[in-house]
């Protein structure tokens, strides 16, 4: 039996006892297509401080990603999970990107990000900016042979005058790729920079103008990833999608639900969430396809708790977590991130991490998690 002393929020600490889950297995034949959505590994050694730079364990950032693909999973790479945005740049971003290509087993699914954040947002950029800029990123990336996750831009969010100029840019965009994209819908509350996207702060107006836009382009649209965190938007927009567009859901709360489906339909995944619950995700899916559902939420819904802890306001600091679970479960030697972003959680949001990521039964060597869990506990002033 193994315990672990963690603190709880009366300022004391509690044992947790730490139980072994199931060890992770290949999963195929799946009918849903699923992307995990996958971090970077910083380099702990680099001479890097937040905001000068970007340092990447390459070895350990492959060396995941192999892990995701044997499982069965696609990855979405380059996207905010890796810190794009908040510390990974541009330049890194397509490295990362080429390197992912070329170290990917034969088969490998594989899409990336591309957007505009290269391009800073302000008053004298224009809509013809955003489009040149979304170009250069997209011919980088298919370059590299790997389908592209065409991202939100901040840059159009601010020379945008109303939905018009989305269909502009977006038709443009499109009509130059030489296979058809992922779009992601990217809420405000993932990244506050991004309010009013589609051209209206209100959801359901800005579903109008993003509908009409794949319509216009639907050759060109594979299908399109909605992080709203919310199931009624994501299901009202799947239901509207044409022929040949899928809906790929990066709800983080909602995830079960909306991959299961209903009589009308489900989306497919790609999420930030399947990089911590790989296996269980790997188990769910695996199930699903063999029809047997109630085996789905037994592998599902226990990470649901977890995942909406993770995923908690202030949202866009969700990778804290991810990275954390990533460093307990053995997928890098250290709890340090791009930008000094593992402070940007609470000691006490890490314990109950940990809490949850145990009720789901994810950890397969507790006597490991708890080794390395100690040392961050005891830096944050918490006596083991």
């Amino acid at each position: 039996m193994t315990q672990l002393i963690l603190p709880n929020s009366d300022g004391g600490t509690v044992p947790l006892t730490l139980t072994a889950g199931p060890v992770p297995a290949p999963g195929g034949n799946w009918t849903r297509t699923a992307y995990a959505a996958a971090h970077v590994v910083a380099d702990p050694l680099s001479q890097v401080d937040p905001g000068d730079g970007v340092a990447v364990d390459w070895d350990r950032t492959l060396a995941f990603r192999q892990h995701l693909f044997s499982l069965g999973l696609g990855v979405a790479e380059a996207m905010d999970t890796a810190q794009r945005g908040m510390g990974l740049d541009w330049p890194t971003s397509l490295e990362l990107i080429q390197r992912s290509m070329e170290a990917a087993p034969k088969g490998a699914l594989i899409a990336s990000g591309a957007g505009t954040d290269h391009l800073p947002p302000g008053p004298d950029v224009t809509l013809d900016d955003v489009i040149a800029a979304y170009e250069m990123q997209c011919e980088a990336v298919e370059a590299t042979g790997s389908r592209v996750i065409l991202m939100a831009s901040r840059a159009l969010v601010k020379a945008a005058k109303g939905p018009e100029d989305y269909a502009k840019v977006y038709g443009r965009v499109l009509s130059g790729l030489k296979q058809p994209a992922i779009l992601h819908w990217l809420g405000e509350m993932f990244d506050p920079a991004l309010a009013g996207y589609w051209g209206d702060s209100d959801h359901m107006k800005a579903m109008e103008t993003c509908l009409s836009v794949i319509a216009d382009n639907a050759a060109k649209v594979d299908g399109i990833k909605v992080s709203l965190l919310s199931a009624e938007k994501e299901i009202a927009m799947r239901r509207r999608l044409p022929d040949g567009v899928v809906m790929y859901t990066g709800d983080d709360f909602n995830y079960p639900d909306l991959i299961e489906g209903d009589d009308q339909g489900f989306s497919h995944a790609l999420l930030g969430i399947f990089d911590p619950i790989a296996g269980a995700a790997c188990r769910a899916l695996t199930s699903l396809a063999a029809g047997d559902n109630a085996a789905y939420r037994a592998a599902f819904d226990p990470t649901v708790p977890l995942s909406r802890h993770i995923f908690k306001a202030p949202t866009r600091f969700y990778k804290t977590g991810v990275v954390f679970l990533a460093y307990l479960m053995g997928h890098q030697d250290h709890f340090t991130m791009i930008g000094g972003q593992e402070s940007a959680r609470s000691t006490l949001h890490l314990a109950d991490a940990i809490r949850l990521a145990n009720d789901a039964q994810l950890f397969t060597d507790p006597e490991e998690v708890a080794r390395r869990a100690r040392p961050v506990f005891q830096a944050r002033g918490v006596s083991a």
